[in-house]
């Protein structure tokens, strides 16, 4: 498109008038808001008409005075990488088995070479020492342990997730 003298003299007149640049190019057709605003530049157009002048901002109304301001927390900055800290569960304490029940009678105790699919498989003593054993009770159904030491051995799920919290 062409800056035509009679389409330059109209864009004299309209930017005078006040008009904005989208809103002359919209008068003039065929042209761009930002092909405006160059031939305006380059015509060395700078004083215009003031555009109507916005309406006096109303009065704010008083804001009713309270006695004490509202809880907000108590932020400061970015928190992005402040700690996040978790209350402190206090984990139950464990019942521990009765020490008199895990006392194995010397008729179930077995060596390595005596354990089979029924027998207990808790290892008790030091496997360096001569006076090593395994409990050798009869097994408590699919487990490898008697019900005294499957009690020991497979913890509850929720008992075992207190106690890894409160680490």
């Amino acid at each position: 498109m062409n800056w035509t003298d009679e389409r330059v003299e109209l864009l004299k007149k309209l930017w005078s008038e006040g008009l904005s640049a989208s809103q002359i190019a919209a008068e003039l057709g065929g042209v761009t808001r930002n092909a405006v605003i160059g031939k305006v530049h380059r015509l060395g157009l700078s004083g215009r008409a003031k555009a109507v002048a916005a309406p006096a901002a109303r009065p704010r109304k008083p804001r009713p005075t309270t006695s004490a301001p509202a809880a907000r927390p108590m932020v400061q900055g970015n928190t992005a990488l402040a700690p996040v800290l978790h209350p402190v569960i206090e984990p139950e304490p464990v019942e521990m088995p009765d020490p008199v029940a895990n006392v194995v009678p010397m008729a179930d105790r077995c060596t390595i070479l005596n354990l089979t699919e029924f027998t207990c498989r808790w290892p008790v003593g030091d496997p360096g020492k001569a006076d090593f054993f395994y409990c050798g009770s009869r097994t408590k159904t699919g487990l490898p342990y008697c019900a005294y030491h499957a009690r020991i051995a497979y913890q509850p799920v929720q008992d075992r997730n207190r106690r890894r919290v409160a680490r």
